[in-house]
């Protein structure tokens, strides 16, 4: 089969070229451009996924941390509470009168009060305080000493507590 073409109709073919073409061209910076949004929100989106992990993992840093210490405080909490009981439980079964308690000064200042010196020196010793800080009770004044133990005793008579041992007296001076 024999087609003939006209002038028009190679005219009409070319004008339809130039149309797709421009059209074309057209729809590619459409597409370029919607690919080059594409990109800048992928970019974002991933710099806030990463901002947000870096912001977890901290979170779950400081969280374990603050679970870490709330355990060790309840813990301390329930072996004070047992202290406590054991202690009550001690005091519940006998009288108080003429009996000593071991107090525990820091610097002059109370500090714990022990049911004897050697429950006062155990407990210290795990909290670090080393044998060798013990001071006896001497002339020095109790806040010229940075851990002493000092035996009190409840006196009924009194409705109060007395010190177990008294230091020996001494002179006052010359008189003038």
């Amino acid at each position: 089969m024999i087609r003939i073409v006209t002038r028009a109709r190679i005219a009409q073919l070319e004008h339809d070229t130039r149309t797709a073409a421009e059209h074309a061209r057209q729809t590619s910076g459409a597409a370029n451009e919607a690919f080059g949004r594409h990109v800048r929100e992928l970019y974002a989106a991933t710099d806030r996924a990463e901002r947000a992990e870096a912001t977890t993992t901290e979170v779950g840093t400081l969280l374990a941390h603050a679970m870490a210490e709330l355990s060790a405080a309840q813990q301390e909490l329930l072996l004070r509470d047992i202290e406590i009981r054991r202690l009550r439980q001690e005091l519940e079964g006998e009288s108080v009168a003429e009996r000593t308690l071991t107090v525990l000064l820091h610097y002059g200042e109370p500090h714990t009060v022990y049911a004897s010196r050697e429950d006062a020196y155990a407990d210290t010793a795990t909290h670090g305080v080393p044998a060798g800080a013990w001071v006896p009770g001497d002339e020095r004044p109790v806040g010229e000493v940075a851990w002493r133990c000092e035996a009190f005793i409840y006196d009924a008579a009194s409705n109060g507590f007395r010190r177990a041992y008294m230091p020996a007296p001494g002179s006052l001076g010359e008189a003038a």
